[in-house]
C-alpha cells in the first residue's frame, strides 16, 4: 500500500531519526518501546540490534506481542517550544518479523545507510530480526496556526 500523505509528512517520515513503536498482546495490553526506523516510501522497518537487553532477541516482549496481535502502531513526532514547529505522523499497520530473504536484506541495507552506529555494529553481519510495519493507514498532523 502506498501510504496516503503530504509531501511534508513523507519526507518528514523518512528524515526523522527515532519513532515510538505501539504494540499490544493478545489482550490488549499495551506496549510502546522507542525505536531505530528507515521508511523505504512503502513500509517502516526497525531492526531487533546487538544493544544489550535483558533478555533474548526472541523473548522481547514487542517480539512476542507482534506474533500475538500483528497490528501496531509507529509515532513520529517532533515536539518544540515553538509550537508552531509542532508536528506527528502515525503509520498504523500490521507487523512482521522478518529473518531472512530479500526484503529483510533491503531493510538492513536502508537502516545501515541511516544509522552509523549500524554499521559500526555489523548490523549487516549480525542477522538481526527486522520488524516490518505495511501500512494500513496514516495520519499526519502539523501546527497551522
Amino acid at each position: 500500500m502506498s501510504l496516503d500523505l503530504p509531501a511534508w509528512a513523507a519526507e518528514f517520515l523518512r528524515e526523522s531519526r527515532v519513532a515510538r513503536l505501539g504494540t499490544a498482546d493478545r489482550a490488549g495490553r499495551p506496549l510502546v518501546v522507542p525505536v531505530c526506523y528507515a521508511f523505504d516510501g512503502h513500509a517502516c522497518f526497525s531492526a531487533i540490534d546487538a544493544k544489550p537487553k535483558r533478555v533474548a532477541a526472541r523473548a522481547l516482549r514487542r517480539v512476542r506481542n507482534i506474533e500475538q496481535n500483528p497490528q501496531v502502531s509507529l509515532v513520529v513526532d517532533r515536539y518544540d517550544e515553538d509550537w508552531a514547529r509542532l508536528c506527528w505522523v502515525i503509520v498504523e499497520g500490521r507487523a512482521d518479523l522478518l529473518t531472512e530473504g530479500p526484503v529483510r536484506a533491503t531493510a538492513v541495507d536502508l537502516l545501515v545507510s541511516k544509522y552509523a552506529q549500524y554499521r559500526a555494529m555489523g548490523l549487516d553481519r549480525e542477522g538481526a530480526t527486522v520488524i516490518r510495519i505495511a501500512p494500513e493507514r496514516a495520519l499526519a498532523w502539523r501546527y497551522a496556526g
